[in-house]
């Protein structure tokens, strides 16, 4: 079977940065709807049609096919004491977007004298993505996984 619209496809992957540094890989398998439905990165998904079970792929993005760009704009300086705990760098939480009421995550980047900077960019945003994947498994999805536009069961989401 080779991947096509509706297949559920499985896969170990591993991604490294410009300098060709580890940053992340699977420990155990991942697996997504493949077809559009937004479940991996659009040029890893290109790169995988029909593509077999053993085949592998080995893609380069750019920040805007990956994790975007950085928005200097989603950097923000807040005073410590607006915070319900001490804060450390690497600490994250959650905060509604003011204009668009989203719920958007931040990264404490600094503190220093009173104040904490925060970051609601991806850690890896405005980096250059080199992903290699390679194909575990391959199955037809099921009609509900389809209706859903995601994977249900092992490695996928669970309702």
């Amino acid at each position: 079977m080779n991947i096509d619209k509706n297949s559920v496809v499985t896969l170990h992957y591993e991604m490294y940065d410009a300098n060709d540094q580890l940053i992340d890989k699977t420990e155990e398998p991942i697996a997504y709807l493949h077809g559009g439905y937004d479940g991996i990165f659009p040029l890893v998904e290109e790169a995988l049609h029909g593509k077999a079970v053993g085949d592998e792929v080995d893609v380069t993005l750019a920040p805007d096919d990956a994790f975007g760009e950085q928005e200097p704009e989603l950097i923000r300086i807040e005073p410590v004491d607006i915070f319900p705990v001490e804060v450390e760098v690497g600490m994250m939480f959650e905060a509604d977007d003011p204009e668009t009421g989203d719920v958007m995550v931040y990264r404490v980047t600094d503190v220093a004298d009173g104040k904490a900077v925060v970051d609601g960019n991806h850690p890896l945003a405005g980096m250059k993505i080199r992903f290699k994947a390679k194909v575990a498994e391959i199955r037809a999805a099921l009609a509900e996984e389809i209706d859903h536009g995601h994977v249900h069961g092992a490695h996928g989401h669970h309702h």
